[in-house]
């Protein structure tokens, strides 16, 4: 039996200072809202859910380079689905996993300091897993597999596969790698190295690239958010 249509995105409820405390990371708002707009459209259910049930917007999601036209005017009405979820989610310790059969975590990089240790959104993406469905992340979204296991092997969900996030280069692009390294949390290619997993990625830091492996999707950058939901409905479709 095919799981059910119907997916989860992962936000992160984390938030800290970037750019010497001048601006504040949380949820980069378009790796929520692409994929949200992308499962709709091909007829899910879509909820979203942080560990702490809150959310802060990333300040450079918010700028008109990232956040515009229709994905703006979403954005500014409150009262549009999108962000009635977002405004509302729960805590992912009162979400049944078994509701679900496609779990996607959005990100920005404030999933770097929470997502690691975010327990209940991992034991949702596991029963995902476990039951035959569909997990997906997006740019700094890998964090969320620091401590997510295949319960049939009890091993990394991802040992052994291929994956991506954002790069290390455009860390160092952003001038940002310092304060990073601050936090004393894993990047993502450091991650999928500890992990045994394959990182892959484009020429471009910000090119528009995501793989595909088995039932694992990730894509790269913010610009990779919508091609990731794509991708994941495609081989959802194929189950």
């Amino acid at each position: 039996m095919a799981p059910p249509r119907r997916a989860l995105i992962a936000v992160t409820s984390a938030k800290a200072t970037l750019f010497q405390g001048k601006e504040t990371t949380g949820v980069f708002i378009s790796e929520a809202l692409h994929p949200f707009a992308v499962l709709k459209a091909a007829g899910f259910e879509v909820d979203l859910a942080s560990e702490t049930g809150t959310y802060t917007p990333d300040w450079l999601s918010l700028q008109p380079d990232f956040l515009n036209g229709e994905d703006l005017a979403t954005w500014n009405d409150t009262n549009s689905e999108f962000r009635q979820k977002l405004d509302n989610m729960p805590k992912a310790a009162d979400v049944d996993g078994s509701k679900y059969g496609l779990f996607y975590a959005s990100a920005g990089h404030a999933a770097l300091i929470d997502y690691p240790t975010a327990s209940n959104l991992q034991s949702i993406a596991e029963q995902v897993w476990a039951t035959g469905g569909i997990v997906s992340s997006v740019c700094h979204g890998p964090a969320i597999f620091a401590n997510l296991l295949d319960r049939a092997t009890n091993e990394p969900l991802i040992k052994g596969k291929a994956i991506t996030g954002f790069t290390s280069e455009a860390e160092t692009a952003m001038g940002i790698m310092e304060e990073l390294q601050s936090w004393k949390k894993e990047l993502v290619e450091d991650l999928a190295a500890r992990l045994g997993a394959t990182y892959k990625r484009s020429a471009g830091v910000w090119d528009d690239f995501h793989v595909v492996d088995g039932r694992l999707i990730t894509g790269q950058n913010p610009a990779s958010a919508a091609s990731t939901a794509r991708a994941a409905v495609e081989v959802f479709n194929t189950l």
